[in-house]
């Protein structure tokens, strides 16, 4: 095997530092057989643009690291490997480029990482302060050659340490009923020139999807979010604005011309001219940037145009939702037959993957009936059909649709929810022209566009929907139906045919009906238990999911999952990462879609659902389950239901620019609990298609503290690091992952005593270990020093498992001796708390054995109280 060489900062991507003074570190992994000879690192380095003119290249040697200085290691290499470790150190005054070569000893011949792992430079930018606003700095210098014919302003930035603009771009109104009007218009190139840049275009109708790219701009699809780097280490990110009703009623979108800048693509609907608005903000770094510009837009949707009744009624229906059916809704574990029971859905093929999940004891909460229960009436291809009635296909369910509900409500009592899927406009040809349904609601036809991205969808040509007058009413006897049937949420599909309709008429007088009466219909019979599919089109992300005052919505954040396709997998992870950059903004819970337990990338996403703080639901074929994947992801409380860990604030991509191609793991960062005291987790998968080696450091994790003191644990090696800061040398985490390889890291915050036997003690809960966001299971968690010497820690839990104690001085300890632990206030039994198999700094504390040896009641609460004690001072 080739030696592989890993280093922070990394090769081939730019790294934003706030000091001069860099320390380098390099792990260099060789075969065991080689591991004693003469090994050699040097880094070569030069001053200037990261692709412009450099400075002359200078070689400083790294020297072998001490055992104190070693980055910690959470993997292993692999069994015929061996890593070394290495360290230099360099100031850096502004910026730097900088390579890797090595050589097993004085006798042999340099190579360079560029030609063995195909690692280009690394770049350093050492950041030059914040924001500040001057007189001879304004839009026009960060953006060269800026459009004269363009109108900006400056607004007040709700985002510190961030500047920001609205530009207008003017545009005519629509030429008729059947023509829109589009306006192409020139921006100019931010800084004159960037590093890198960042964009979210819509890959179709329906999705977003991410785009990198380096000193040229290239769009291969109309982008609704672009960012840019500056050399020195500046964003600039820009918003193109959607409104309904606004200066323009349509959408403004960004591209590129043949020259690699960025233009402005603006669609105005309405018949008056108007003006496209682009938001723009510069920042230290892309998530100010970014939340500057999505908080301005929130701004600029005003309250009254957020439903098509008076706003009155939003606020009655949202102020009604009760509170305790989220937690039922969102963080119970749910089940979807889409790709488990395919299109031709019976009743009797629902009863038996509800029946085959009891028999495995799979306790799902929520169950959504997908695609093909409707009475459709098959017209042509799928695309081509509409909508009969509300009631289920009567030869596939012949006792409709309240009857499969009862039926599986009387079988299944873990079963709180029953949804149905249903296209927005009814099926994916809105309504059948001579179905029950056109006879008793007036209905029109409208003109679908061709999508030339998907053309295994033929969305062109005519359909029949309901008519602007009836939208209310029809939303609101199908809610009823549905409601009366026993079904207690929708999952609303296709949600894009709005944006499909080619007439400008038809566009400004049904979207915003559709897009208002369905939300208050299922606001007003389903409490908001709803999930909005297919929507990730400008118009409704504006305009319903952006705006705060109701309550949050599930809403899908990708294109589908497709278990059949393997590419898919890697990929499908890299969008929901980056789409949550944007998404992370709106008024809604971001869902990346069902999965499959059982299949080669299977815990790959099952750690992607985890850390993303959505919903998770399986969609496995019945019988064909992995058992064991599913207790990773869930737990069952004291009222033996099942749960799912969601960390309380989403997971998101933490390097916007590194491409799809790079040879880079994806790191998606995520928190869960208060500041400070809360746990900061990073998800991590390796999308490159070989095996990589990182150093990750500490400090990369949203929420950590120079100030504290941590340990890091990893939910698939069971490792913990030494007590680290993020100074220390230990705070760089060494992580190997085979490809299609992931892992879940828990930063777990420490309280420190210091004693005078024992000396300093470091102490804390890491959750429900086994479980991959465990330690998000925790409510609350404490240590106390009593004045009898005893140290006290005390954990509330929301579900059983093995909770995990990390005591640095554990080894020295006697669990027999010196511990006692109790349950709800009951000693437990001592059998069930042991030293963890991986690390014996760690107690493990078996709460599921316990409670069912000792007969435990949930009682009036529905969470686990554990306290340990133990002797610190003798």
């Amino acid at each position: 095997m080739s030696p592989f060489v890993a280093t922070y900062p990394p090769l081939e991507q730019i790294t934003q530092l706030k000091d001069a003074s860099v320390p380098f570190h390099a792990v260099l992994e060789v075969p065991k057989s080689l591991a004693a000879d003469s090994w050699q690192l040097a880094l070569w380095h030069s001053t200037g643009s990261c692709d412009g003119p450099k400075a002359s290249w200078v070689e400083t040697p790294f020297a072998p690291s001490g055992q104190s200085n070693f980055p910690s290691t959470l993997h292993d290499p692999a069994d015929q490997l061996t890593r070394l470790h290495f360290a230099a150190h360099l100031t850096v005054q502004s910026s730097l480029s900088f390579t890797i070569k090595f050589r097993q000893g004085p006798d042999y011949d340099w190579r360079w990482v560029r030609n063995e792992q195909g690692l280009g430079d690394g770049y350093i930018v050492v950041d030059d302060g914040a924001i500040e606003r001057s007189d001879g700095e304004d839009l026009p210098d960060l953006i060269h050659g800026l459009n004269p014919s363009l109108k900006w302003s400056s607004h007040l930035s709700q985002c510190p340490g961030t500047r920001l603009w609205t530009i207008g771009v003017p545009v005519d109104g629509a030429k008729d009923d059947d023509n829109s009007t589009f306006s192409d218009v020139p921006l100019g190139t931010p800084w004159g020139g960037f590093l890198r840049w960042f964009a979210l275009v819509r890959d179709w109708s329906p999705w977003l999807a991410p785009r990198q790219g380096r000193s040229t701009v290239e769009l291969d699809k109309d982008a609704l979010l672009c960012s840019f780097l500056s050399p020195k280490g500046k964003h600039l990110v820009f918003l193109g604005f959607a409104g309904i009703n606004k200066a323009v009623d349509g959408m403004t979108l960004f591209r590129s011309d043949e020259s690699g800048r960025l233009t402005i693509h603006v669609r105005n609907d309405s018949v008056e001219a108007g003006s496209g608005t682009v938001l723009v903000a510069v920042g230290d770094n892309f998530e100010s940037a970014n939340a500057a510009v999505m908080y301005h837009a929130r701004g600029l949707v005003s309250t009254a145009e957020r439903a098509g009744e008076s706003s009155t009624e939003l606020e009655t229906l949202s102020d009604n939702v009760e509170a305790n059916w989220y937690e039922n809704w969102y963080d119970g574990l749910g089940y979807c037959t889409w790709n488990a029971l395919g299109q031709r859905l019976t009743a009797e093929k629902v009863i038996m993957a509800v029946d085959a999940l009891a028999d495995n004891n799979i306790n799902i909460s929520n169950l959504i009936i997908d695609d093909n229960w409707q009475d459709i009436d098959y017209r042509g291809d799928q695309w081509q059909q509409g909508w009969n009635d509300f009631e289920a296909e009567p030869r596939a369910f012949p006792n409709g649709l309240k009857g499969l509900v009862s039926e599986i409500r009387s079988k299944h009592k873990n079963i709180e929810h029953v949804a149905v899927w249903h296209a927005l406009l009814g099926y994916w040809a809105g309504i059948a022209p001579d179905g029950n349904l056109a006879k008793r609601y007036r209905t029109i036809e409208v003109v679908r566009g061709e999508d030339s991205s998907r053309k295994n969808i033929p969305l062109g040509g005519k359909m029949t929907v309901i008519a602007k007058e009836d939208v209310h009413k029809f939303y609101d006897d199908f809610y009823r139906f549905l409601s009366e049937s026993g079904v207690a949420g929708v999952k609303t599909d296709g949600q894009f045919m709005v944006d499909t309709w080619v007439s400008p008429k038809v566009r400004r007088e049904l979207i915003q009906p559709y897009l208002d009466n369905w939300l208050l219909a299922s606001l007003r019979h389903f409490s908001g238990r709803a999930i909005s599919c297919m929507s990730l089109t400008p118009q409704i992300i504006f305009h319903t999911q952006l705006p705060r005052g109701r309550p949050t919505m599930l809403c899908r954040n990708s294109d589908d999952f497709f278990p059949e396709v393997p590419s898919s997998h890697p990929w499908h992870v890299w969008a929901n990462a980056h789409n949550s950059l944007l998404t992370q903004h709106l008024n809604i819970l971001p869902d990346w879609d069902m999965f499959q337990t059982a299949g080669a990338y299977a815990g790959f996403h099952a750690a992607a659902r985890c850390v993303s703080g959505g919903p998770i639901y399986i969609t496995d074929v019945p019988g064909q389950y992995d058992l064991d994947l599913i207790k990773q992801m869930t737990g069952v409380t004291p009222r033996d239901r099942t749960v799912i860990f969601r960390p309380s604030v989403l997971g998101r991509n933490l390097d916007q620019y590194v491409n799809y191609d790079d040879l880079s793991l994806l790191k998606i960062s995520a928190y869960n609990g208060r500041a400070v005291t809360g746990t900061p987790i990073m998800g991590i998968f390796n999308v490159s298609g070989r095996p990589l080696t990182e150093l990750v450091p500490l400090a990369r994790f949203s929420g950590v503290l120079p100030s504290m003191w941590y340990v890091v644990r990893s939910h698939q090696s069971g490792k913990v690091t030494v007590p680290v800061q993020t100074t220390s040398s230990a705070s760089l985490l060494t992580v190997t992952l085979d490809n299609g390889g992931y892992d879940i890291l828990s930063v777990i915050p420490l309280s420190l005593y210091e004693t005078e036997t024992r000396g300093r003690v470091y102490v804390a809960s890491l959750g429900l270990v086994g479980k991959m966001t465990g330690c998000a299971a925790m409510l609350n968690h404490s240590t106390d020093l009593l004045e009898n010497g005893r140290l006290f820690i005390s954990t509330r839990l929301k579900a059983l498992g093995v909770l995990g104690i990390y005591i640095s001085h554990l080894p020295e300890l006697s669990i027999q001796d010196e511990f006692m632990a109790t349950i709800q206030g009951q000693p437990i039994p001592p059998h069930t708390v042991t030293v963890d198999k991986t690390d014996n700094h760690v107690l493990d504390i078996d709460i599921e054995t316990a409670w069912k040896e000792m007969g435990l009641d949930a009682g009036w609460s529905n969470e686990v109280e554990v306290k340990v004690y133990f002797t610190l001072e003798k």
